[in-house]
Formats: C-alpha cells, structure tokens, sequence
C-alpha cells in the first residue's frame, strides 16, 4: 500500500512538472485563476490628470493573472465635464465589447475615473454590461481638497470642471448621489486608505446601498498607500483581485 501511494505522489508530481514546463516564467495566477479565462474584460478607468502608462503596472498585474485589461484615459486627461466624460466611456465599452464578443465587463476605475464610471452606470444604462464596479480613491461623496482651492482665492477650482464637480455639495455630486448609490445587478466595492491626500474626508470614497466598502488600514494598519498608490500597492491589488472574483475581504498586508 506504500509503495502504491508513493507512485502516485511521484507521478502526480511529475505531471504537475510537465505542465509548468512552458509557463516557468508566467506571474503566479490568483487564487481564483480556474475561473479567469472566462472572466469579463476588464477596464481599468484613469483619474484626472492620469494619462494611460500610470496604469500599466494595474494593468500589467490583471494581465499577469489571466485578464484580458484595457485602459482607458479620460477624454482631456479628465479635466472637463464628468457626464461628457462617461458618454466617452460608454462608447469606449462598446468598443472593448465588440472586439472580445463579452457582453459585460468589469471596471476598476481611479479617482475621477470612479464618478464618471458611476455616472455612466446610473445615468446612461451601464449596469445592463458591467458586472464589477471596483473604484479606488474615488470622491464619490465629494473632496474638500478641491474645495480648498476656492478658499485659497484661486477661483473655482482654477476653472477645471471636473474639479468644480467633485467638490463636496456639488450639483453634480448631489444628482450622481440621489437615490440608490447601487443600481442595477452590478458589485460594487469601493476601496479606500487614510492616507489619500486627495480624497479628504476618506469616507467621502465609499457609497451606500449594498456596496463592499474596504478601507485597507482596517486589515493592514501598518500599510502606508497614498492616492496614486492605490494603483501601485500590493495589497491593494489583493482586494481588487478579489473583488473581481466575488471574494470574501482577505487582502494580503504583505503583498509587494
């Protein structure tokens, strides 16, 4: 009987061997990577200012786990108005839809790129092709770091839109906000850190209505992660990783 399981470990390993043989240099797959390859295609949506290499290395790890990711830069790197932005976007999903035959996809949007991601969910019928809405620092509920550059006399946001928009009581805010933050069939999981120097209340990143809301020091209070950094970190990229295989909460505080 010893002899008997021990050749089948040496011939379960010796398989497991050979099938790794073409891929020893391949990214280690997630945890999920047997449901993957017919995962949606994933979009990862820029924020203002954010032109598209700033979301390769986002984009690069989704690749690396199996994804099919595009990015999208916003129209005008985001400066202009957030509906305009997310009538773009709308268009740009149709396109990613067409070219892979999926007839959803799953968005990671930063920042700005949250809103105009939202607004095209509850204003422009994109629940009916996005699965995941996964949104890192995103103002949802408003910034008073954009409020602030009224206070400091430089004008209204300095005559930037969107900036105008994502100020906290916004007519903009104040309509993406009324009503159900969740709509249609669609996760949501929003994901926030204290230390975003952008996004100031934090709380302002999350939305109501059912939404996963993961702010990262809750897990790992230790991990220091700025606004850009939510794009970068480790750890992050654990929880949006999760998020898009409907996953428990279970980010990696050690994660590079």
């Amino acid at each position: 009987m010893l002899l008997r399981k021990t050749a089948l470990v040496v011939s379960v390993a010796v398989a497991a061997l050979i099938a790794s043989a073409g891929t020893a240099t391949a990214a280690p797959a997630a945890p999920a990577a047997p449901t993957v390859a017919a995962a949606n295609p994933v979009i990862v949506v820029g924020g203002l200012s954010g032109v598209a290499v700033a979301y390769e290395p986002i984009a690069a790890r989704l690749r690396a786990d199996g994804y099919r990711a595009f990015i999208y830069q916003l129209p005008g790197l985001g400066l202009g108005d957030i509906p305009t932005s997310a009538r773009a976007f709308a268009t740009y999903v149709d396109q990613v839809r067409a070219s892979t035959g999926a007839s959803t996809v799953d968005v990671v949007a930063h920042s700005e790129g949250g809103l105009v991601s939202r607004y095209y969910l509850k204003r422009l019928g994109g629940t009916a092709t996005v699965g995941r809405y996964v949104s890192l620092g995103t103002p949802q509920y408003g910034t008073y770091v954009a409020n602030i550059v009224a206070f400091l006399g430089l004008g209204s946001c300095a005559g930037i839109v969107a900036c105008q928009q994502m100020t906290i009581g916004s007519a903009f805010l104040a309509d993406l906000n009324a009503g159900d933050d969740t709509p249609g069939a669609v996760r949501y999981t929003t994901i926030r850190t204290l230390q975003d120097e952008l996004v100031r209340p934090t709380g302002n990143a999350v939305v109501n209505d059912g939404a996963t809301n993961v702010l990262i020091q809750s897990y790992c209070p230790l991990r220091v992660v700025g606004h850009l950094g939510l794009v970068l970190d480790g750890t992050a990229y654990t929880i949006v990783r999760g998020a898009l295989v409907d996953g428990p909460v279970r980010p990696n505080c050690l994660a590079l």
